[in-house]
């Protein structure tokens, strides 16, 4: 099967730098590895063949004898461009190097350095009320921490010792296994990767260097914040591994029920019950807003389920700051517990209203029309 280009399998042009190299390198590997892509043949083989085509172009000599002989140049068999030593070297060189500088790895074989890891990241949640989303405001949280052990200094070793260089890895991190024409890199068994050994650990922190405490954090809320965002504070997560940059904290947001108001993106929504009487001959009513009162006025004859928009009573977006609607939905409420009086009123009221159906309730009417319909009366 003829070999693919090896600037096509980095989507490189001839004459790309080593630092587009790298880019297009650094990409594919992300996108590709193993560790992403669990059981996806296809996308092993494809982080195989961007590896060995950047461990080739990267090398100068071995890029020069590829970009004048193709992979002849770089054959070992085939005697050119450099001789056996223009090849690919061993598999596990290949996953050395740069692989090393993307993934935090450690150069193996003494000397080299440790394992440097970026902490894991955190996560918060905050629950706050619609009010505070909708001005913004600012929380104090307590969060664990990773803080340097105050006994060692952060050395994990007992006061009075020191820290060893591993005699494993020679203070590496990782060891290089030889299987036959096959080199592989992996964690130090003895030291864990950190490149180094406590004889007698630390009683306060058990040898880890740090112990965990509690620490404050100000978060600040921005206004129109919305339910389920996320604010980032980095730096703020679990510490590095060997001097690694520490993660960041995520301090989600939740936003409490209100009993009053619905929010729906920058729209708040409410219902509003009114008497019969008023729905039936209008009039002003006040309803709350998250500014204060306000007033509306109700036209005669309203129907029940009738939205009234208040034009920004709603929340202001966090990011352009335009605000949202109230949508305030009339509930025409029936009245209970009627004196006789009352009764007596309502009766007669049906009687007159009774008498010209058509006018006085077009709904019901039609309604009634449509089901005589149906059943073909």
């Amino acid at each position: 099967m003829a070999k693919r280009d090896l600037y096509e399998i980095l989507g490189v042009n001839r004459d790309a730098s080593d630092d587009e190299l790298k880019k297009a390198y650094r990409k594919l590997a992300m996108k590709y590895h193993p560790d992403r892509n669990p059981d996806n043949k296809d996308a092993e083989d494809k982080f195989k063949e961007a590896k060995e085509a950047y461990e080739i172009l990267s090398d100068g000599q071995k890029r020069a004898a590829y970009d004048q002989y193709g992979h002849a140049g770089i054959d070992p068999q085939a005697g050119m461009g450099g001789g056996g030593g223009a090849g690919f070297g061993g598999f596990g060189d290949a996953f050395g190097g740069i692989f090393d500088e993307i993934f935090g790895g450690a150069r193996g074989g003494g000397g080299g350095r440790s394992n440097v890891y970026r902490g894991a990241d955190l996560r918060y949640n905050l629950e706050i009320t619609l009010e505070e989303a909708a001005r913004g405001t600012e929380k104090t949280i307590r969060i664990p921490a990773q803080e340097e052990c105050d006994t060692c200094h952060g050395s994990g070793a007992k006061p009075g010792t020191q820290p060893k260089t591993c005699p494993t890895c020679g203070g590496a991190g990782q060891v290089r296994i030889q299987q036959g024409f096959f080199s592989i890199q992996q964690t130090c068994p003895k030291c864990h990767g950190s490149g180094r050994i406590i004889p007698e650990p630390c009683t306060s922190c058990g040898g880890a260097g740090r112990v965990k405490r509690n620490k404050t954090l100000e978060v600040k809320i921005p206004a129109g914040i919305d339910d389920g965002m996320r604010l980032r504070h980095g730096g703020h997560g679990e510490p590095g591994v060997n001097g690694g940059p520490a993660g960041d904290l995520y301090v989600e947001i939740h936003i409490k029920p209100h009993a009053v108001f619905q929010r729906d993106g920058d729209d708040l929504h409410c219902e509003m019950p009114i008497s019969f009487s008023t729905a039936a001959l209008g009039g002003e009513i006040e309803i709350p807003t998250l500014d204060g009162a306000a007033k509306i006025r109700i036209p005669a004859e309203t129907q029940s389920g009738k939205i009234f928009r208040l034009r920004g009573k709603g929340i202001k977006n966090v990011r352009s700051h335009a605000p949202g609607d109230l949508m305030v939905h009339v509930v025409v409420e029936t009245p209970v517990k009627l004196t006789d009086r009352q009764k007596e009123l309502l009766r007669e009221f049906e009687e007159i209203a009774s008498g010209n159906a058509e006018r006085h309730n077009p709904k019901a009417k039609s309604w009634m029309d449509k089901v005589k319909d149906f059943f073909g009366a």
